[in-house]
């Protein structure tokens, strides 16, 4: 079982399945604890902008992307965070991986921008190859 369970999220499919394999890391006893982590890259974040002006309402709709995440954890009873970070997804779930000393980072083998992950090369490959932890990728 781990204790310290990252789930880098962004509200896509892969995602939700990401989330309900986290739970069954977490454990039956419900001992485990789950960050969950969404990385808002600069496309995202200047299409909030654009469509919210409020910052208030951009963070609503932040939040909202990760509802059906929550309502996982929520439902499984377990402990755990949500954390919005700003930068390119790939190397901020690294870099908040290994400064936090997660046991494992759980994410889904794909997200919602497939133009990016075409060119650029996965999210959830650029993790594996770069977290100093475990890295379990969800199909």
């Amino acid at each position: 079982m781990f204790k310290e369970i990252l789930l880098a999220s962004d509200g896509s499919a892969h995602a939700i399945r990401a989330a309900k394999t986290a739970v069954q890391l977490a454990g039956e006893q419900k001992l485990g604890k789950i960050t969950v982590l969404y990385a808002v890259d600069g496309a995202v974040s200047k299409s909030d902008i654009l469509s919210e002006g409020d910052p208030k309402a951009r963070e609503r709709r932040r939040k909202e992307r990760l509802k059906e995440t929550e309502d996982v954890l929520q439902q499984n009873q377990v402990d755990y965070q949500v954390r919005i970070i700003k930068g390119d997804p790939g190397p901020s779930i690294v870099k908040f991986a290994n400064d936090n000393h997660y046991d494992v980072v759980v994410i889904g083998s794909r997200g919602l921008n497939g133009l990016q992950e075409m060119v650029l090369g996965s999210v959830s490959h650029k993790v594996a190859k770069r977290a100093a932890c475990p890295v379990m990728i969800v199909k």
